[in-house]
């Protein structure tokens, strides 16, 4: 009994170690030109592409019918909002926070001139594939803007000059670019402060304002709910995936000892 209880304080004071060592361990990243050049030039070329599609958008002789729409999209047919239409737009001054992050870690010395310069070539390769492969669906015209089935008042009147984007509203571009903004913004900010108490409080903050910009495109009529949810996967998943592809990881072995026990972390 006596060497099953020391066995688990052992195994659980190993568990919160290896916790703590990989929580309060600073990640590094690295460009390398074998993998770069080749995302990098993807990254270009589907955002080019998705360009070139979406300026080729054009106008169907009729309008998608509104029971084709998801249940779950139906109810916001017909909305628009001129104010909450200019506040997301307006909102697109965050897409400078992971800079800002690392512009001011960099200036006090948190940071590097490489990891910022490595930093900024990721969150770009991110914006250029994320935004590439956004283009390239909404071109399809899958479904139109919500505005685009409004019926009377301002709603009405832009429905009467859109254009063929307006005819491609998934899924939305503003949401992929703002949870691109807010997971750089937080991972950005770990790497540089991996003690700082506020790692919690800059996540929060960071998605809370991507999860406000997608809110406010619904508001506006410009997306459904369905627009914004998939285009915060694509911009976390692509982020995630560009962040991972440059994560230095270190393989080996690292020994720790605390009050009375010792062990042995694996870092994989």
């Amino acid at each position: 009994m006596r060497f099953f209880k020391r066995s688990l304080i052992v195994a659980v004071s190993f568990l919160v170690g290896f916790v703590q060592a990989s929580e309060n361990e600073r990640p590094t990243y690295k460009l390398s030109l074998e993998n770069d050049i080749p995302v990098t030039l993807a990254a270009g070329g589907m955002f080019g592409m998705g360009m070139f599609l979406y300026s080729r958008m054009d106008t169907p002789k009729t309008l998608k019918d509104k029971d084709d729409l998801l249940p779950w999209d139906k109810p916001l047919a017909g909305r628009y909002s001129k104010s909450a239409d200019k506040a997301s737009d307006i909102g697109s001054v965050f897409a400078l926070g992971p800079l800002a992050v690392g512009g001011i870690a960099w200036y006090n010395g948190n940071s590097t001139g490489g990891e910022f310069a490595t930093f900024t070539v990721m969150l770009l390769q991110a914006v250029g594939i994320g935004n590439g492969i956004n283009l390239a669906m909404r071109s399809l015209e899958i479904w139109p803007r919500p505005y685009m089935y409004t019926e009377n008042g301002e709603g009405k009147e832009k429905a009467e000059n859109a254009k063929g984007e307006a005819y491609g509203s998934f899924f939305s571009g503003h949401a992929t670019a703002a949870f691109t903004v807010a997971t750089f913004t937080d991972q950005w900010f770990r790497t540089t402060y991996p003690n700082s108490p506020y790692k919690g409080i800059m996540r929060a903050s960071a998605y809370s304002l991507a999860t406000l910009e997608s809110v406010l495109r619904i508001a506006a009529g410009k997306h459904y709910f369905s627009d914004v949810v998939v285009g915060a996967l694509v911009g976390t998943g692509v982020s995630i995936g560009i962040l991972e592809m440059h994560r230095n990881r270190n393989e080996n072995f690292s020994v720790w000892a605390g009050p009375g026990v010792a062990g042995i972390t694996i870092r994989i």
